[in-house]
């Protein structure tokens, strides 16, 4: 078989396995009892192989492409592993400036930590990878208790780490100064509407805006975004929790787009990735760039989008994005799949350029 036809024949399955996810997690949203902890959830702390393919062109139909958008392609790779609990990364951030040292979490209620390997501005592989439980107040990992397993965004404020579970509509915060991933996470009061999102479409980007950011008005809050919950207009439903004008505002919704994640940038300018889902066209993902001063109480903020891609381009369900800016100066964008442990899905880690 061709490469064309390998590649055809991929994105046909890829198309259809998604949309039998999207039939399944439907019918495990309307099923009960659930499971008092994840399938893939690990149980305690453990050093683990990952395996990196590369992924030369973003666009297989055509090569010698590298601008997409706003963006420009760098390097992307594949990540497999022999470990059950490897999969399910719905949230990435980096540990250091240089785009190396990062913390990712599974929607399992997973740690994983490790640094990317590179030569030259080319991301060739994952060292010193390992995975750990979530721990509740207790000690105990987070997914022994029914429905806390669905950890499916990420912030951080120096050590403290926040994360949100999506199906409880409740923020975790850790303090990473007392173990690491072994620290034990505690629940943050949040607004009341936060809890009423809708099941399974709730709590999916978490973005924290340092209180040394000068000249913002939001500096010291915690921005959390949902995935499909709606205000009265349509639009999707943010909250400012803490930080000096705490309330809830709206982001625009266009072309059916769901909120996946976000990323502050360094200017101000909030990033935020989407994606929908079409029978006719499978997965789809953008990133839309808001200004993060148009941000307030009753806002309803919008922006232009800086980047689109579908199934004809090396992606797959893009759930987590962050940013680092090399000592050149150059803005780059990191981006990690969900294959919500499909044989049919990948775990797909892409970095971008941000040229404009």
């Amino acid at each position: 078989m061709s490469t064309s036809q390998s590649r055809r024949s991929f994105l046909g399955h890829a198309a259809a396995g998604f949309s039998t996810l999207l039939t399944d997690r439907l019918a495990q949203a309307q099923a009960a009892p659930k499971p008092a902890q994840a399938e893939h959830a690990v149980t305690e702390a453990v050093s683990i192989e990952v395996n990196a393919r590369p992924i030369p062109d973003f666009e297989p139909r055509d090569r010698s492409r590298r601008r997409f958008g706003s963006l420009q392609y760098r390097s992307g790779l594949v990540l497999t592993s022999p470990h059950r609990g490897f999969g399910g990364l719905s949230g990435i951030r980096f540990l250091d400036d240089k785009g190396e040292r990062f913390l990712a979490l599974s929607d399992q209620g997973t740690w994983f930590t490790g640094a990317i390997r590179y030569s030259g501005s080319k991301m060739v592989g994952l060292d010193d990878v390992e995975a750990a439980p979530m721990l509740n107040a207790e000690g105990r990992p987070i997914t022994e208790k029914r429905l806390w397993y669905d950890t499916e965004s990420l912030a951080r404020d120096g050590s403290l780490v926040y994360v949100g579970l999506e199906r409880v509509n409740q923020i975790m915060r850790f303090d990473f100064a007392k173990g690491g991933t072994r620290a034990r996470g505690e629940v943050v009061p949040t607004p009341p509407g936060l809890r009423k999102l809708p099941y399974n479409k709730g709590l999916e980007a978490l973005v924290f805006v340092p209180k040394d950011m000068m000249g913002q008005p939001l500096a010291g809050t915690l921005i959390a975004m949902s995935e499909g919950g709606f205000d009265a207009d349509g639009n999707l439903i943010g909250f400012l929790i803490g930080g000096p004008s705490p309330g809830q505002f709206s982001i625009k919704r266009t072309d059916k787009q769901f909120i996946s994640d976000a990323v502050l940038l360094p200017s101000g300018e909030l990033l935020i990735l989407e994606r929908k889902f079409s029978w006719f066209t499978g997965i789809n993902i953008r990133i839309r760039s808001i200004p993060l001063k148009a941000i307030a109480p009753g806002a309803v903020v919008d922006g232009p989008v800086l980047f689109e891609a579908d199934l004809g381009h090396e992606i797959d369900n893009m759930e987590g994005i962050d940013a680092h800016v090399t000592s050149g100066g150059e803005t780059v964008l990191t981006m990690v799949s969900d294959d919500n442990f499909s044989l049919l899905q990948r775990t797909l880690l892409l970095q971008f350029t941000l040229v404009d």
